[in-house]
């Protein structure tokens, strides 16, 4: 080792923070002073679990997907196992034209193979224009990126984009479509237009993955908490509440402010907060990363009487054409058995999409009765709830924009030149917990592999 007692700083203390605390402990031991800075009141970052009153529940990320490996990995190293469960295998609907529809069955991410999974959504001039697409001339430059809007609006038309895209993207980045890109949102479609896919249908068709056995999502039955306490508690890390507010070399090591000199630091804080921290160190590799902008979103958490008539769906996504405030309906308790179990109804409420944010701000009363308007829109729920919570996620979302995988790699292989520096985040390969799991564990690798030579 480069020292006797190596000394560690993780700036950031959401998940891949955590987990990168968390793996330095288990490979550097316990001679190792590891410190995690973390300005919130409380860690996690967008991992949050609230008891509304009938047990826990999570207003943040609330599910994984359980066919990659790393959660239910990380799971059995803490004792957790016992924790994940499936969901009830319901399917969500989607609130277009003034009613629910099914989703769309056989698309990748709401864009689809055919005109016949979106019969329900769009008119008779889209279906034909869908059906018609493999006949049009079409091109696409190997290794080149765009909107997936863009993609899709051409090939496809405005309506497939805002009625079946959108709502799906929105889940998953608070974006749109026009503001996300083909190749870091949807790698399988752009590896299908690389290998030379004729037409779009064409390359969807090659893209959608082949059913296989089992749940596609997990969760915990007593939420994130229980994972982010453990992950606390096996850390066994110093844990500061405050504003990492510099960053320089400092001989072979590093000074934090107001930490002083360690020998390697980790950034696991948002991407405009890491280009701050990295600006005194690489100009160019910080003006990269700025330029990765975030969405801000809000959910409001309500708590139903049991005797509520949900609809027996998993959740209702909010087309963007459509005249709604809320963008999406967690159902909750038919989602997920085990709050189904409880007795009674909790619904979730998400507002917000990249570039209007002012929703998020609104003050907590005005988003709970824009929440109960909106439920009682798209189901006919009248009832008050018994409890309500507003949480709002500030820069919660990284926008992965055209050329984001190129902006990412740019920025990993610039900061190969420092010796004891990483970064790691929803920011760079995925926005979802296994990949934040993913990028917490390389970064601690990579400092394992720093300090002990």
């Amino acid at each position: 080792m480069t020292t006797t007692r190596p000394s560690v700083a993780v700036i950031g203390g959401g998940i891949s923070g955590l987990v990168a605390a968390y793996r330095l402990r288990r490979s550097l031991g316990s001679v190792a002073d590891i410190t995690v800075v973390d300005d919130s009141p409380r860690l996690g970052g967008k991992l949050r679990t609230i008891d509304l009153g009938g047990g826990p529940i999570d207003i943040g990320a609330e599910a994984f997907i359980a066919r990659r490996p790393e959660v239910p990995a990380l799971l059995a190293e803490l004792g957790l196992t016992d924790q994940i469960v499936y969901p009830a295998g319901l399917s969500p609907l989607i609130w277009s034209q003034g009613s629910l529809n099914r989703l769309p069955a056989g698309t990748l991410m709401g864009i689809p193979a055919s005109s016949e999974s979106v019969r329900d959504l769009v008119d008779e001039q889209t279906l034909s224009r869908i059906a018609a697409e493999p006949g049009a001339p079409f091109e696409w430059t190997r290794g080149s990126d765009c909107s997936v809007a863009e993609l899709v609006s051409q090939r496809f038309g405005d309506q497939v984009v805002s009625r079946s895209v959108d709502p799906l993207l929105g889940g998953v980045y608070s974006g749109l479509a026009e503001t996300i890109g083909v190749r870091a949102a949807l790698p399988t479609l752009a590896a299908a237009l690389d290998a030379g896919a004729q037409s779009l249908t064409d390359a969807v068709a090659a893209a959608v993955p082949t059913p296989t056995p089992g749940p596609v999502f997990g969760a915990l039955r007593d939420g994130y908490g229980i994972l982010l306490d453990a992950l606390r508690q096996a850390a066994d890390a110093t844990f500061v509440r405050g504003e990492a507010s510099g960053l320089r070399r400092d001989g072979k090591g590093w000074n934090v402010d107001p930490l002083g000199s360690v020998d390697a630091v980790i950034l696991a804080v948002p991407a405009p907060r890491a280009a701050v921290l990295l600006a005194g160190v690489d100009a160019d590799i910080a003006r990269i990363a700025s330029g990765i902008e975030l969405a801000s979103s809000a959910v409001v958490a309500l708590r139903l009487p049991g005797q509520v008539d949900l609809p027996q769906n998993s959740g209702i996504l909010v087309a963007t054409d459509a005249d709604l405030t809320a963008k999406a309906f967690t159902l909750s308790s038919r989602k997920w058995t085990h709050l189904a179990d409880r007795g009674e109804h909790l619904v979730r409420v998400s507002f917000g999409r990249f570039g209007a944010s002012e929703i998020v701000d609104r003050p907590d009363g005005e988003l709970i009765e824009l929440a109960r308007a909106d439920l009682e829109t798209v189901t006919g729920i009248t009832e008050e709830p018994g409890a309500s919570f507003v949480q709002r996620w500030h820069g919660g979302l990284p926008q992965y924009s055209p050329g984001h995988t190129e902006i990412v790699a740019e920025i990993e292989s610039g900061m190969t030149q420092f010796d004891g520096l990483e970064v790691a985040g929803s920011w760079l390969h995925g926005v979802g917990v296994p990949a934040c799991v993913a990028v917490g564990t390389t970064a601690a690798t990579r400092i394992f592999e720093r300090v002990a030579r």
